[in-house]
């Protein structure tokens, strides 16, 4: 992991300044060394608890026995050993038990579990179910439930979709209904008894912690008995596995959540993944029909309660596909160093007396190698990116905090889906670059194809990030937040066409920025929703070279200011991986806006029989 380290410092320290955020009161308390010290940690723990244990989770995935779910004795080490590091309450305020650790430095941290084994522990989701509640949740809820989450004690997971509903939530048919006329004075919120079936929970079922708490989506009917329609009926509770007391003792009782089954998947198979049945009867609890669970928030404004979590979990998502690109960029770099085959092509063609070469001085695999760097290091620094906005969301001035958490808006369904799907094509050249070897079981690199294969499906999928993109986030308060990405865009720009290395790419990015610009109107000419939303994954791609082209323009800029004769190896390299991306991929943006600007129908319009 040595290169992943070198990597982060760079663009932890070099590029992102974290060492600034030192001198807010927040932060205070921290120092370059006690950064340091996390990344120590983690760096060494992913090493020894995860990365030798990677091919195990995925070879013994997990099993139910018809009361329990059996997962390798490494997962619970794993588990175990993260939550002892406190890196579940990293970032949160003292009084929770954190360390109030800046989000940037605790992303840098938590990638390198990622990288090394992105399926096991699941602790993603227990850390932001515990934000949501420390956002959302009443005192006691927070006391009760997100400390012990926050603790290791307890996980939890985020319940949202159904087997008949998939992503339209507005569709859900989970139902809430008052416990008892006393409901409303239960100390840990009001009481509801809910019925419903969940699918595809991730982690909702086994026995790494002594509970799990379940954030479920569930509609509660309005006063005509029936179900609010849309989304606006839908109510966010807290249902733990097993019940507890007011001061969050286990009482001994099993809440009406029961496992229907585990879904076998193709990668990502450390963590389980669930069909939930709540309120079936199996674990029937306090003589009522209904799984037990506490409403969190104003009855009716759930999904603006779980969206807090949702969009954590997909700057977390893109995190997850970053590493997984970067972990098949490594080990094809090693792979591509050590394989000798065949011979350069010189000015005379092949030499056959000479001796072979290692495939990395080959032309193509270098472009192999290359396109894998730019697409891997480029997310990385994106996400990155992306977390330090959330810091100055916390700490800036008023003015600042409200430019970056406007810029993040724009920002997360980039940071979410670009990541997946080009750190994705990345783990499939990777497999390339091993040729045959690289398509069996005898190297990790089909497993990391094989575990990021998710990423553009779960947490929104591609087509959702999209339309969230192209239909909401460019056009919310009128523009405002395109806008402002565009004048951050355009400051790095002017930056960049002083430096007479960078002058072309700036000029470059300037088209590129006006052709999205152009394209962003052309889609809503007509105001038809229809028409604008037919391209709106072509839209996303091409938005999404464009920032990725900035980030490296702006990474670029940062390299040649501490080492401007690219003396140090990496720094080369990484302004070679910003030529290629400028190079090979900006390019690629006018065919993708084309359909964009024309409002294409040949899609939206195919007839369904004509298939």
């Amino acid at each position: 992991m040595s290169q992943l380290r070198s990597t982060l410092d760079f663009l932890v320290y070099d590029w992102l300044q974290a060492d600034g955020l030192t001198a807010r009161t927040r932060y205070a308390e921290h120092s370059r060394e006690t950064f340091d010290a996390v990344l120590d940690t983690c760096e060494r723990l992913a090493r020894e608890k995860y990365a030798p244990f990677n091919r195990t989770v995925d070879t013994q995935e997990p099993q139910f026995d018809g009361e329990k779910v059996i997962l390798p004795q490494c997962t619970y080490d794993a588990r175990q050993a993260y939550a002892d590091t406190g890196m579940l309450a990293a970032g949160k305020d003292a009084q929770w038990g954190g360390m109030q650790l800046p989000y940037l430095v605790e992303a840098a941290a938590n990638s390198f579990f990622a990288c090394a084994s992105v399926s096991m522990g699941s602790n993603l989701l227990t850390s932001a179910n515990a934000n949501l509640l420390l956002v959302h949740g009443s005192e006691r809820q927070k006391q009760v439930f997100a400390v012990k989450e926050l603790e290791g004690l307890w996980a939890g997971t985020m319940a949202l979709s159904e087997p008949q509903a998939g992503s339209s939530l507005s569709d859900i048919s989970t139902r809430a209904l008052p416990d008892g006329a006393d409901f409303e004075s239960d100390a840990l919120g009001p009481r509801y008894r809910l019925k419903g079936n969940k699918m595809w929970i991730s982690a909702g079922d086994h026995e790494l912690t002594e509970n799990i708490v379940h954030l479920v989506l569930a509609k509660i009917p309005g006063p005509d008995g029936k179900p609010i329609p849309g989304v606006k009926g839908i109510s966010l509770f807290i249902v733990p596995k097993q019940l507890v007391d007011s001061e969050g003792n286990l009482t001994g009782e099993r809440n009406d959540v029961a496992l229907a089954g585990l879904n076998h998947k193709l990668g990502w198979r450390g963590t389980t993944n669930t069909l939930l049945n709540f309120g079936e009867g199996k674990h029937a609890v306090r003589g009522g029909a209904g799984a037990i669970g506490y409403l969190v928030g104003r009855p009716h404004e759930g999904l603006k309660c779980m969206f807090h979590m949702m969009n954590e979990a997909r700057i977390g998502i893109g995190m997850a596909a970053t590493m997984l690109g970067l972990a098949g960029y490594y080990a094809s770099l090693d792979y591509a160093r050590n394989r000798p085959q065949g011979r350069p092509v010189g000015e005379g063609g092949k030499d056959a007396s000479q001796p072979q070469v290692a495939i990395i001085e080959h032309a193509d695999v270098k472009r192999m190698l290359l396109a894998q760097k730019a697409y891997g290091e480029g997310a990385l620094a994106l996400n990155l990116y992306c977390a330090r906005l959330v810091d100055e969301g916390r700490t800036g001035t008023a003015e600042d905090a409200a430019r970056a958490q406007l810029l993040l808006e724009v920002l997360t369904p980039i940071a979410k889906s670009w990541p997946s799907e080009f750190c994705l094509e990345a783990n499939s050249l990777a497999i390339q670059v091993h040729g045959g070897y690289g398509y069996t079981r005898d190297f990790p690199v089909e497993q990391y194809w094989r575990d990021n294969r998710l990423n553009m499906i779960h947490e929104g999928t591609h087509g959702i990030q999209a339309a969230d993109l192209l239909g909401r986030k460019v056009r919310m308060q009128g523009g405002a937040g395109l806008q402002l990405l565009a004048a951050t865009i355009n400051a790095t720009i002017q930056q960049a066409l002083q430096q007479p290395q960078l002058a072309a790419h700036a000029n470059q990015l300037a088209k590129a920025l006006q052709e999205v610009g152009a394209a962003t109107k052309a889609a809503w000419a007509t105001e038809h929703a229809g028409q604008a939303l037919a391209n709106a994954v072509p839209y996303l791609q091409a938005f999404g070279h464009m920032v990725l082209a900035w980030v490296w323009l702006d990474v670029a800029q940062r390299v040649l200011a501490r080492d401007a004769s690219l003396s140090i190896a990496a720094n080369a390299g990484r302004m070679r991986a910003c030529q290629y991306f400028f190079h090979y991929e900006l390019p690629k943006i006018t065919a993708w806006l084309n359909v964009v600007n024309a409002r294409d129908m040949t899609c939206a319009d195919m007839p369904v029989e004509a298939f």
